[in-house]
């Protein structure tokens, strides 16, 4: 049986911490805490779960802390979280049987990170991450914002998941702060430009947002994933510009590196249902229905573009050129993914008297 190494990176998390340490205490056997500066209990509930706890000056630099946290392990396998992560207790149950039985030839195991959810809780949001590391194969992070370690050559993809559950706002303009300085100095790497426009994006410098995609997608070193990603990005940046046309020629882009997915058709669907070009909508929110979801990607997914969001869509598109066959079937189509949905429920309400109306005529 392998040992495991938990390692975290902390400030003033005394909201989360007791939370997050308690969800997956039982499958380490050592707590590494690594504080970059709490001013809060943060220490004290760290020290409460027997973690072994360190101070590192905080330089802006996530990847140096972090890799400053994996120095400090000892045990045979590292997993890292957030404070505000959270591990299930049946995805516990999955990592406690993976450490009985995994080949200590995996350098790397990967595993699903949720990081957004709708009102019942299930996830919209997910992406594969580097979750679990063997330690002496002295893999080290990357990157100052936005870190990442390279993928390793032994990795063991699993459907073990980790949660994200914020409960206050983090400083929002400390990654941007960040890569503006990393820009300055002209050291930008392909994945730090796009998650530069990333930063811009959610801060509404969307002009420049559009600069940095622009640039990150004709570098010859993107990622297809990150490629993909920043044709999502650069649409909807587009799209707040009023330049709607150029948002649909950069989705299209999209194209260009990776078969279609799913998140892209629903862009394309969302574009032409508002251009009233109902059938051509149909068209894209039916391709996002078939599209498989691309777990192993590394990539960023977007869940209920693979179901419920496609089909609901669906539903509005086919009540539009009054086809209410097709309406009530595309959104039963979505009640099967969220039956709680409020909107599937007025949808169906709405569509019970035109439906039955239409088998009379």
């Amino acid at each position: 049986m392998i040992t495991i190494s938990l390692c975290m990176i902390v400030k003033n998390e005394a909201d989360v911490l007791h939370r997050c340490l308690s969800s997956v205490e039982a499958a380490v056997d050592e707590i590494i805490i690594v504080d970059t500066g709490s001013e809060d209990e943060t220490i004290t509930i760290a020290e409460a779960h027997q973690a072994k706890v360190y101070s590192f000056p905080w330089c802006d630099d996530f990847a140096a802390a972090r890799n400053y946290s994996f120095d400090q392990a000892s045990m045979d396998y590292i997993l890292w979280l957030d404070a505000d992560d959270v591990v299930p207790a049946d995805e516990l149950a999955k990592l406690n049987q993976l450490k009985q039985t995994m080949d200590e030839a995996y350098d790397m195991v990967m595993m699903q990170y949720h990081t957004a959810f709708d009102e019942q809780g299930r996830p919209t949001f997910s992406f594969a991450r580097e979750r679990l590391i063997r330690r002496k194969a002295n893999l080290r992070w990357e990157g100052a914002v936005h870190e990442t370690i390279p993928l390793a050559a032994h990795c063991l993809n699993t459907d073990i998941a980790v949660e994200h559950h914020k409960l206050k706002p983090k400083d929002t303009m400390r990654n941007l702060r960040i890569l503006e300085k990393i820009s300055r100095h002209g050291g930008l790497s392909a994945r730090q430009q796009f998650y530069y426009a990333r930063e811009l994006a959610d801060h509404k410098q969307y002009a420049e947002a559009v600069d940095q995609y622009t640039a990150f997608l004709n570098a010859p070193d993107g990622w297809a994933e990150n490629q993909i990603e920043a044709c999502l990005g650069l649409a909807a940046c587009y799209e707040s510009l009023h330049h709607e046309t150029k948002g649909a020629l950069a989705l299209l882009q999209a194209f260009l590196y990776a078969p279609p997915r799913a998140e892209v058709c629903c862009a394309l669907g969302n574009y032409f249902y508002r251009q009233q070009a109902w059938n051509q909508a149909v068209f894209w929110f039916d391709l996002a229905t078939k599209c498989p979801v691309p777990l192993k990607s590394g990539g960023f997914i977007r869940l209920d573009c693979y179901g419920y969001i496609p089909w609901i869509s669906l539903c509005c598109c086919y009540d539009k050129l009054k086809d209410w066959r097709q309406a009530w079937l595309a959104n039963e189509a979505a009640g099967s993914f969220k039956p709680d949905d409020a909107a599937y429920l007025y949808n169906r309400q709405y569509l019970s008297q035109s439906y039955d109306s239409s088998k009379t005529e």
